[in-house]
């Protein structure tokens, strides 16, 4: 049988509109959250703004998808 995959894709945002700086606390409590919920991050990038701030960062997570049968 081969194994199949369920993907999420999860936007953490760093401040307003504006954006702002990665509070690195709440990044390790949502990247646990889905970790005990089984979800592996396999990609992550930020969608940058001027002088080192960040609007968003996007995580891609993958778990194994259980087929009934």
């Amino acid at each position: 049988m081969m194994v199949q995959w369920e993907y999420r894709t999860v936007k953490y945002q760093t401040g307003g509109f504006l954006g702002g700086k990665v509070n690195e606390e709440e990044l390790d409590e949502l990247l646990n959250k889905h970790g005990y919920e089984g979800w592996e991050l396999v990609s992550c990038f930020d969608t940058s703004q001027t002088q080192g701030q960040s609007r968003d960062v996007v995580m891609v997570f993958k778990r194994q998808a259980y087929v009934g049968g």
